[in-house]
């Protein structure tokens, strides 16, 4: 059977967008790669963080809590110093706050100080001294915090609750839990590990926190200082896949790669038929608020226009021949009462970007 002249024409096309160096065989992706973007007509995502605003969050919700971080309490595990002036003999050089939260002195026997601060376990301590001493003064050193932990999960080899030492900053905990965990995916050991849907917990608050940026780069701004309670969860990449179905040679699902983008989709799946339509369908957002974006796949692979990079969870759907096989398709994938909105609701197209 002879190609239809519709293939030879775009196998042409393809070929000439190679040879006239629109492909980077280093990066493997076509150049061209465009994201849509707040000022784009067709823009996917109606709610966009703009870096600026993400950064200025981060400062305002970490000076936040600051501003009404608690004063140290003490806990168990914690190691102090305790000092009775003039009375060197009754002094202890180090001594660990048990389970039940108490220490052992001289004169003091055992004394409950879980919960104290400094300044209050030195009252008591001078309290039970008076006793015995006249007027005695207690002072006490903070020597190491055990009590402060903060935990961390997902896609880290040694995910668990971790003590945090003073000055201790995010990349340095995913250190100390041994590093981002990494899988085999295609047959490349790659990161486990998403960044984009990872998570910073403090006091019931997300902190937008770049994780690339705090792990990778060590950017002072993204790389904050950790606080007791905080709560990391690195997400894992077997979250991160996009969909491709319909009229492809392989429907399959893959892992989302840095810059993957539409064309290195299909062409990992051997190409899609010469049936296809000459639209592509592209749903972002799940079925709980999907957003539909019409492609026009023929001018992506003639290079009249950009490849489109791919997010998180996007479905390709490649319809056969025409707009009716479409139809079918969103009326089986959603709800019924979804598809009276979306059929109300015009479609954005790709022609802007």
């Amino acid at each position: 059977m002879k190609p239809s002249a519709r293939v030879c024409r775009l196998f042409i096309a393809a070929a000439l967008c190679f040879a006239a160096g629109c492909y980077n065989r280093f990066t493997e992706n076509m150049s061209g790669l465009k994201e849509l973007s707040d000022n784009d007509s067709s823009m996917l995502e109606a709610s966009v963080f703009l870096e600026s605003e993400r950064k200025a969050t981060l400062r305002n919700l970490v000076m936040e809590y600051d501003n009404r971080k608690q004063q140290y309490t003490i806990n168990s595990g914690d190691a102090l110093a305790i000092t009775v002036y003039n009375h060197s003999d009754l002094s202890i050089e180090k001594t660990v706050v048990t389970t039940d939260g108490c220490i052992g002195m001289v004169l003091v026997g055992q004394l409950k100080i879980s919960g104290m601060t400094l300044d209050q376990a030195s009252h008591a301590i001078e309290k039970r001294l008076s006793n015995y001493i006249r007027n005695p003064k207690v002072g006490i050193s903070l020597l190491d915090i055990k009590s402060e932990t903060a935990s961390i999960s997902g896609a880290i080899n040694k995910p668990g609750m971790y003590t945090i030492s003073q000055g201790m900053r995010l990349a340095d905990l995913v250190a100390l839990a041994g590093g981002v965990a990494s899988r085999l995916y295609d047959g490349q050991i790659l990161d486990a590990v998403d960044y984009n849907k990872s998570v910073f917990v403090r006091d019931g608050k997300l902190l937008p926190v770049d994780f690339a940026k705090a792990i990778n780069l060590g950017d002072p701004d993204d790389n904050i200082q950790l606080h007791k309670g905080d709560y990391i969860h690195l997400a894992t990449r077997d979250n991160s896949m996009v969909y491709l179905l319909g009229d492809a040679k392989k429907p399959q699902r893959r892992v989302l790669m840095p810059g993957m983008g539409l064309l290195e989709l299909i062409s990992s799946s051997g190409g899609i038929n010469e049936t296809h339509w000459q639209y592509v369908i592209i749903i972002r957002g799940g079925v709980d608020r999907p957003k539909i974006y019409k492609v026009d796949i023929d001018a992506v692979l003639q290079g009249r226009k950009p490849n489109v990079l791919l997010k998180s969870g996007d479905v390709v759907y490649v319809p056969h021949d025409n707009i009716t096989e479409y139809n079918v398709f969103i009326r089986k994938l959603f709800p019924t009462l979804q598809v009276f909105n979306m059929i109300s609701t015009p479609m954005f197209w790709y022609t802007k970007i």
